[in-house]
């Protein structure tokens, strides 16, 4: 098993900045990729990013493209998401994820989620 633990959210003004993190312990060696989902409230839980541990390969969703950055210390077993010029729109919860294996960018090809720490954009 693997236990992901984030930290980090808040609450912060549009057009700011916030990091989060998500620390992995357990069977951290089965760990294919780590990811950052997000539901925002009304809407369904969808993709907004995710590393791949082997080779750091990252991916993004349009809508982060460019403003969000992804980065793993293997080390430590642990991921972060920088976002920045937040917006409204960013609001949600956001829930880290890990993977042994899978398409990356779906969500059921992860194995292990954290509890999800909200995230919310004041404008």
């Amino acid at each position: 098993q693997v236990q992901l633990v984030e930290s980090g959210g808040g609450l912060v003004q549009a057009g700011g900045s916030l990091r989060v993190s998500c620390a992995a312990s357990g069977r951290t060696f089965t760990i294919y990729a780590m990811g950052w989902f997000r539901r925002a409230p009304g809407k369904e839980r969808e993709f907004v990013a995710a590393v791949r541990w082997s080779d750091s390969s990252t991916y993004y969703a349009d809508s982060v493209k460019g403003r969000f950055t992804i980065s793993g210390d293997n080390a430590k077993n642990t991921v972060y998401l920088q976002m920045n010029s937040l917006n409204p729109v960013d609001t949600a919860v956001y829930y880290c994820a890990a993977t042994r294996g899978g398409t990356i960018k779906y969500s059921q090809a992860y194995d292990y989620w954290g509890q999800g720490i909200q995230v919310t954009v004041s404008s």
